[in-house]
């Protein structure tokens, strides 16, 4: 496939390094300013272009710019004729309407967004193998995007338009909120004078229960088993050692109770804690 790229940042460098890697064509890239654009097409061997520069034929162009750039950046696209039959924007979130002034050229459009973390374009392109990429488009361009998905070693699902956001939440909660939990380990671990790397291998075990039994399943420990006394200790000693801690852990473990059905078993303990 010949691909135009319009947003040589993280995310749209990254595919474009997967995609030249799979053989297509990345044929220009296209940027805000000539100087970014010129960074990105020197690494896939494309053309340099900035947004009010016409577009060359292809047969997809990827919009990867931030979310709210998506609709001007189309807007702005479109005052030249775009001789593209179909264009995907990168964003979970963002409707595909974004991508309106392009469809009133008669391009087909949707949005195919890797469910990944892309830190840099290179270890982003490395991430696509292995990853799933939720796709929202018409029955043709689903298609060309799950054969586009196919070819980078992903994995395409289905995303219906109206369910972006809670799915954008949902992706959010994954990526980030067990980070707050590993923060809060790591200086609790630092406390007891305990390197954090001892836990890796408890994580990745907790993190393997969850796939394989599902997350309520793998819960362990001891709000999970009913031991409120041991709780009780932990409690007293995150307030004693880490009292920056002593909110966020309590709440941990009132999230697990509910999560258990042990909500009432535990309130005692918890109520003593904040009082």
């Amino acid at each position: 496939m010949r691909v135009v790229l319009v947003g040589p940042g993280r995310a749209g460098m990254s595919l474009a390094i997967a995609a030249a890697a799979a053989e297509h064509d990345v044929v220009a890239v296209v940027g805000r300013s000539f100087d970014s654009a010129e960074r990105g097409a020197d690494i896939v061997g494309a053309t340099p272009l900035t947004v009010n520069d016409p577009i060359p034929e292809s047969d997809l162009m990827l919009v990867a710019t931030r979310d709210a750039a998506i609709e001007p950046v189309a807007a702005r696209l479109a005052r030249h004729p775009v001789p593209v039959p179909a264009a995907v924007h990168l964003s979970g979130l963002t409707p595909v309407s974004a991508l309106a002034p392009l469809a009133d050229q008669g391009i087909a459009i949707g949005s195919f967004h890797p469910l990944q973390t892309l830190p840099s374009p290179e270890a982003g392109a490395a991430r696509l193998a292995g990853s799933f990429i939720a796709i929202t488009a018409g029955p043709g361009l689903q298609d060309t995007l799950e054969f586009f998905a196919d070819s980078l070693g992903a994995t395409p699902f289905s995303l219906d338009d109206p369910a972006k956001p809670i799915y954008h939440a949902a992706a959010a909660a994954a990526a980030n909120f067990p980070l707050a939990a590993f923060a809060m380990a790591a200086d609790l671990f630092k406390e007891a004078g305990v390197p954090w790397d001892v836990a890796r291998p408890l994580v990745e075990a907790v993190v393997a229960n969850a796939f394989e039994l599902g997350p309520r399943a793998a819960l362990t420990g001891p709000v999970a088993r009913g031991d409120s006394e041991t709780v009780a200790a932990q409690l007293e000693a995150v307030a004693s050692a880490s009292p920056e801690w002593q909110v966020a852990f309590a709440r941990f473990v009132d999230l697990l109770a509910s999560l258990t059905g042990r909500a009432d078993q535990f309130a005692a303990v918890l109520n003593k804690e904040d009082q």
